[in-house]
């Protein structure tokens, strides 16, 4: 049994009951959840990939649920912001981020060469989305390259995948080039919202620089680097300030996001904004076995670059066609759609199986399930068409749509 408290009477906490095949979702009077409240928690709160989840208070006094990745390392599922609509400012501590340093004469010219995307788009002082993929054209991770010099590109991938990204650089770094992983260097705290730029000015540090802008700042006698970023399809902001200060710069925030009227968001509710957006989330939409070709990711692979790792894989499964595609569904009725659900090509009975859901969730913006999936080509649906996915036994109808969900306001 998977048991989430609370600590007031305005912060709900559930319990989680095996009932049959299944499970049932108390409140914390024991009352058993309505459905539609149940399925919400279901799809944000308990993540099935992950190996255990418990109880732990956080900084502010407050308890939430907790998970760990398959690396280990502690993810923050729960806050009371996940129901709360996007104009609303979120303040997350992101801890499944890594980071890495390229460092040396030429390092730029060395990432370039190995990285998907091409950074010679960008200059100094901006970040840019790119892939780590295998020879056969497999993602090792997505992640966010930071143009510092020439000679030193800083790296943020996924914390599960650092070791994995750090390796593949190592092996194939030219003399005079190292690559360290540098996860315990800085920390990363994400300010989204419209008032995000109200909020990280208002403590002294730079909002004005364009969308995959940075700039390195101090605050309090601490080194920040204020990122342009985001994983939520919102204007905002990502600081990483030095690992072992980072607590000065995270109360400072959590103050002026609960001035600005806003609240803490944990993964959970990350992770539905980010499906609203249709961002990828590595070991769903991008793995060894999902190229970016079939992820849609086509736009972060600079194809006219002489070389990069899995170049000659993607450039022929570009020419030739991927054989399937994600794309995203949105339920017609009732129902929220999670990951690794078979779609099928319609409600009928025998119809068949044309893809799987990477991804599902409820989404707090439209009121519908809405998910990501990998849809065979050969099936030739285009968008508009509907299916239906198969949840435990049950088909829900879902109208195929190209992501985003909802609109884009990052800049």
């Amino acid at each position: 049994m998977v048991r989430l408290r609370r600590t007031s009477p305005d912060q709900p906490g559930w319990t989680r009951r095996r009932a049959g095949r299944g499970f049932v979702y108390l409140d914390a009077a024991g009352e058993r959840l309505p459905d539609e409240e149940a399925d919400r928690v279901r799809a944000l709160v308990i993540p099935p990939a992950w190996r255990d989840v418990w109880v732990t208070p956080y900084e502010n006094g407050h308890l939430q649920a907790v998970g760990t990745d398959d690396a280990g390392r502690r993810q923050y599922l729960y806050h009371p912001a996940w129901r709360e609509k996007r104009d609303q400012e979120k303040f997350e501590r992101v801890l499944l981020f890594g980071k890495a340093l390229v460092k040396g004469p030429g390092a730029a010219e060395f990432v370039n060469s190995a990285l998907t995307n091409d950074l010679r788009r960008i200059g100094l002082g901006k970040a840019q989305y790119t892939l780590c993929c295998t020879e056969s054209g497999g993602v090792i991770d997505d992640l966010i390259a930071y143009y510092v010099s020439d000679d030193e590109i800083f790296l943020v991938p996924n914390a599960a995948n650092t070791a994995g990204v750090v390796a593949a650089l190592q092996d194939d770094a030219p003399d005079g080039v190292t690559v360290t992983d540098e996860h315990r260097s800085r920390a990363v705290l994400a300010v989204q919202g419209p008032k995000s730029g109200d909020v990280v000015g208002g403590l002294g540090l730079p909002t004005d620089m364009d969308y995959m802008g940075y700039a390195d700042a101090t605050f309090h006698g601490v080194d920040v680097r204020v990122c342009r970023t985001g994983y939520t399809g919102e204007h905002g902001y990502e600081l990483l300030p030095a690992w072992d200060q980072a607590a000065v710069v995270f109360d400072a925030l959590l103050d002026a996001v609960g001035a600005a009227g806003g609240q803490l968001a944990g993964l959970g509710a990350r992770d539905t904004l980010r499906t609203e957006m249709g961002y990828p989330l590595h070991g769903h939409e991008l793995s060894l076995d999902i190229t970016p070709v079939q992820a849609r990711c086509g736009w972060a692979v600079g194809w006219k670059k002489d070389r990069f790792w899995g170049r000659d894989a993607l450039l022929a499964e570009k020419e030739a066609g991927p054989r399937r595609t994600l794309r995203g569904l949105k339920a017609v009725g009732r129902g929220v759609l999670r990951g690794d659900l078979a779609v099928l090509a319609s409600a009928q009975d025998g119809a068949a199986r044309i893809g799987t859901t990477t991804s599902g969730t409820f989404s707090p913006s439209l009121k519908v399930g809405i998910a990501l999936a990998l849809i065979d080509t050969a099936a030739g649906i285009e968008d508009g068409a509907h299916v239906a996915v198969d949840v435990r036994g049950r088909l829900i109808e879902c109208e195929v749509v190209k992501p985003p969900f909802v609109d884009t306001r990052t800049r």
